[in-house]
């Protein structure tokens, strides 16, 4: 059962993917199938080797269109100076300066319960970092780093994304620093389910493993379009299935996360779970008493279809579409009960502590 009561991480967007609902019997089961970036592993003893438009920027930061026989090649001579490996405790992981005067994205769960980390840079320099501060739900952070001559990144902001483009990942996968994969992005706009809720990803097949997280996802025109946080995997390695937080939704919390403002989560108080029908939807089990459902008149029983027009598949699709709103929005519900569909409209207010 989900409790859609999700942090907030990006603005309404139109959602397009479907929701993958095999996560929720994943984490209950305690198998060895889930969905896992985190924890990283010691280095293998040995290895053996086998013209765009860009788009909106940072401050500071030049996005050049590559092109040539070898893209993939370009974009790692482009990215690899702004890519960071990230050391604590816990492990390695891995990162993206996007602003030269020092600071860089991460997934959250590669810094969470440090305040302090170990940074090596593209040239071997190795800094402190400072954690600027995370969103577990949304498995981003912010390190800032204290050192001079910094390349940031481009990030492919406001650029929609196609299935079947290429998808390039860079990191430390099992600490192999300034690591280059490529394939394609599989999908966008997936749901998935997480030990911290349910949000909405890029999922690609280019090869990532442990150690990449937190690392960027990029275009074939060098431009960063996601955070690199999860995989699912049989094997506990890639498995072909890696997710990708998207640059919009991650920038977007980076701005807070550094100007120290709070992380909304926006609240819709309804609990549930898969429908046992033949039809897709959210299947409502709870109503929370108080809440912005019981005050537009949500019921238990009622079945979620569509949130403002596009079709929710699952309790994980709408949680993830929840997490992409702010409280005070107001969301059209198109609701099934007793064989008959009407559309309610909610307020979403903010969640309660």
């Amino acid at each position: 059962m989900i409790d859609i009561q999700e942090p907030q991480t990006a603005p309404p967007k139109k959602r397009k993917g479907w929701a993958i609902a095999a996560a929720l019997v994943l984490f209950m089961g305690g198998g060895a199938l889930g969905w896992s970036l985190a924890a990283d592993q010691p280095a293998p003893t040995s290895v053996t080797a086998s013209p765009v438009t860009v788009g909106e920027a940072p401050p500071g930061q030049s996005p050049v269109p590559l092109s040539g026989d070898e893209p993939v090649a370009a974009v790692a001579e482009l990215l690899l100076p702004s890519v960071i490996q990230i050391e604590t405790g816990g492990g390695v992981g891995s990162g993206v300066i996007y602003d030269k005067a020092g600071l860089a994205l991460t997934a959250a769960h590669v810094v969470q319960g440090s305040d302090q980390v170990e940074v090596r840079l593209a040239d071997g320099r190795r800094v402190e970092g400072t954690v600027v501060g995370g969103d577990t739900g949304a498995d981003i952070a912010v390190v800032r780093i204290e050192a001079g001559d910094l390349v940031a990144a481009p990030l492919a902001l406001g650029e929609e994304l196609r299935v079947g483009q290429m998808a390039i990942a860079l990191g430390s996968p099992w600490r192999l620093s300034s690591t280059v994969t490529a394939g394609i992005v599989s999908a966008v706009d997936r749901s998935i389910s997480s030990e911290d809720g349910a949000h909405t990803v890029i999922q690609t097949d280019a090869p990532i493993n442990p150690g990449n997280s937190g690392g960027p996802l990029a275009d074939r025109a060098g431009r960063v379009i996601g955070i690199n946080v999860s995989i699912f995997s049989f094997s506990g390695g890639n498995d072909g299935v890696g997710f990708a937080v998207p640059i919009d939704a991650a920038y977007d919390l980076a701005k807070k996360l550094v100007a120290g403002e709070p992380i909304e989560t926006a609240f819709l108080g309804v609990s549930g779970d898969e429908p046992v029908t033949g039809r897709l939807g959210a299947s409502l089990q709870e109503i929370v008493p108080g809440g912005p459902a019981e005050a537009a008149g949500l019921e238990v029983g009622d079945l979620i279809v569509s949130i403002d027009g596009e079709p929710v598949q699952s309790m994980v699709d709408l949680a993830a579409n929840i997490r992409e709103r702010q409280p005070g929005d107001t969301v059209r519900l198109t609701v099934v009960r007793n064989g008959a569909e009407e559309v309610v409209t909610v307020t979403l207010t903010e969640r309660p502590n």
